[in-house]
């Protein structure tokens, strides 16, 4: 069965080009012109993937995404952004798009960026955990359930986006150790993703500050010039445990 995208742009001419060359490639296209019947288009059918553009009529993509995420659809997005619009690259990564294109941008770029998040999530689904072992992962206060996407630090539900609860969770199989910025671009984006690192570091920032609720407890270091490490006080966890 061909995979579904949904493209929600409303350029014609990029639109059609789009379509067309995804078409060629063997996917399922349907097209979207308006951000409001986009969101509801992305809302009630399953897609494999949405492209989405940011500067939409009735609702931009900015709102798009954070409502799909909101509703717990976790479709993977990758977003299409203006040259130069760091500032929209970072808002767009920070709720939750899972890659960005920049335009103008070659078919080449596209099919492969589509391809590489395919794929990545396509081994995510593949990975099976067995119903009777309880595979949570547990670092002092920190408690993550890989097959939940759920996070727990002390008695406090952590609310994540899909990419930093990759991140998160990858920190987590290795704590005190220090992971460049590629170990963590290759194992939650994929060896074939060709965005850059700043993608890592702003999805680190977003679990930074919602780890702050008790950052004695957990935190994230920053190696300069080198990667990230998880720190884990088990000395604060065992005295919070205690009282």
């Amino acid at each position: 069965m061909s995979q579904r995208l949904l493209v929600i742009e409303d350029e014609p001419t990029l639109a059609r080009l789009l379509s067309y060359n995804l078409m060629q490639e063997g996917y399922e296209v349907t097209i979207e012109d308006h951000g409001t019947s986009g969101f509801e288009r992305a809302v009630h059918e399953p897609f494999d993937l949405i492209i989405l553009d940011l500067m939409l009529p009735g609702m931009n993509g900015f709102d798009i995404l954070s409502k799909l995420r909101g509703k717990g659809i976790i479709t993977p997005v990758i977003i299409l952004t203006a040259k130069n619009a760091e500032e929209e690259v970072v808002q767009g990564l920070k709720l939750g798009a899972d890659d960005y294109i920049t335009k103008p941008f070659g078919v080449s770029e596209l099919l492969a960026r589509v391809g590489t998040v395919l794929r990545r999530v396509s081994g995510i689904k593949e990975e099976t955990v067995p119903e009777t072992s309880d595979s949570a992962i547990r670092l002092g206060q920190l408690e993550i359930y890989p097959e939940k996407y759920e996070v727990m630090l002390g008695s406090t539900s952590i609310s994540l986006r899909p990419k930093e609860f990759e991140v998160l969770l990858y920190l987590a199989r290795k704590p005190g150790v220090v992971l460049t910025r590629d170990d963590l671009m290759n194992a939650v984006w994929g060896f074939d993703y060709i965005g850059g690192q700043r993608t890592v570091d702003v999805h680190v920032s977003s679990l930074r500050k919602k780890l702050e609720l008790d950052p004695e407890s957990v935190h994230i270091d920053s190696i300069r010039g080198v990667g990230y490490k998880l720190v884990i006080n088990k000395k604060r966890s065992a005295h919070h445990q205690e009282s």
